[in-house]
C-alpha cells in the first residue's frame, strides 16, 4: 500500500503526455526515484522494425563511457584460455564440464556469457537453456570470440548488450540513480549513436520512434527523438 501511495505522488509531479529533452529527463528520472536503494536507470527505444524479418533484427554491443554501476558476472566457456580468462576476471570457467553442469541444472548465476569459436558446437546444445535467459553468446554480440581475455576485460569495463524485442523495442542499461547526470547523458548518447548504426538497410519510415527512459521502480519519461538528434550534433 505505502508503494501504490508513492507512486501514486510521482505520478502526479510529472507530465506523462510531454517530450522532455533528455537531459531534463534524466534529471526527472532522478528526482522521482523512490526506491530505498541505488536504482538501475534504463533506456527504451522502439524502433521502426519489423521483428518478425530476420534481416530487421537489431542486436549487437555499446561499450558505455562510465558503465552500468552494476558488477556484471561474467561466464565463459573455453579450452586453452581459461587461465587467461580467469586472471581478466571471468566469474566462472569451464568447458565440457560447465556445460554438463548447466544441462544438469546449474543456477544461471551470471549477466553475460562468452565462448570461443570451437566450444559453440558443445554450447549451441544448450540453446533451450541458455536462449530465453538471453545468456546464448552470438558473433553478433561479440560474445563469440578468439580473445576472451579482452572481451572479459570490455564486459566488466561496461560494455553491454542489446537486441530489439518481438515488439520492436530496445531495452538497454544506462546507469544509476547514483549517477551524475552528465554520466547518464554521456552513456545515454553512445547507446543513441550505437543504435542508429545499427539501423537494418531494409527497415523503412522513421526509424527511431520513441525513446523513454526510467528507473526500475519509476515511471517512464518521454523523451523528444529532435531533442536526442540535436545532442548528438552538439557532441560531434
Amino acid at each position: 500500500m505505502a508503494i501504490a501511495k508513492k507512486r501514486a505522488d510521482v505520478d502526479r509531479r510529472y507530465d506523462k503526455d510531454a517530450l522532455y529533452t533528455p537531459v531534463d529527463a534524466v534529471d526527472l528520472v532522478k528526482t522521482l526515484a523512490y526506491a530505498k536503494f541505488d536504482d538501475s536507470i534504463a533506456g527504451v527505444v522502439q524502433l521502426g522494425i519489423d521483428p518478425r524479418q530476420a534481416d530487421q533484427i537489431v542486436r549487437g554491443t555499446v561499450s558505455l563511457p562510465h558503465g552500468t554501476g552494476k558488477d556484471v558476472r561474467i561466464a565463459v566457456f573455453a579450452n586453452d584460455q581459461l587461465k587467461d580468462a580467469e586472471e581478466a576476471g571471468a566469474d566462472i570457467v569451464g568447458g565440457q564440464d560447465l556445460a554438463d553442469e548447466i544441462a544438469g541444472g546449474r543456477d544461471l548465476d551470471w549477466d553475460v556469457t562468452i565462448a570461443t569459436p570451437d566450444m559453440m558446437p558443445i554450447v549451441g546444445k544448450l540453446g533451450q537453456v541458455l536462449g530465453p535467459r538471453g545468456l546464448m553468446p552470438n558473433p553478433k554480440s561479440g560474445t563469440v570470440t578468439k580473445d576472451v581475455a579482452a572481451t572479459v576485460q570490455a564486459f566488466k569495463a561496461g560494455r553491454v548488450e542489446y537486441r530489439n524485442d518481438r515488439y520492436g523495442n530496445v531495452h538497454v542499461p544506462i546507469g544509476r540513480v547514483s549517477f551524475e547526470p552528465d554520466k547518464l547523458i554521456d552513456n545515454f548518447a553512445e547507446i543513441a549513436v550505437e543504435i542508429r548504426r545499427a539501423r537494418p538497410a531494409s527497415s523503412k519510415g522513421k526509424y527511431i520512434q520513441r525513446i523513454a527512459v526510467s528507473s526500475t521502480m519509476g515511471p517512464g519519461i518521454k523523451i523528444d527523438t529532435v531533442a536526442v538528434e540535436d545532442l548528438l550534433k552538439s557532441r560531434v
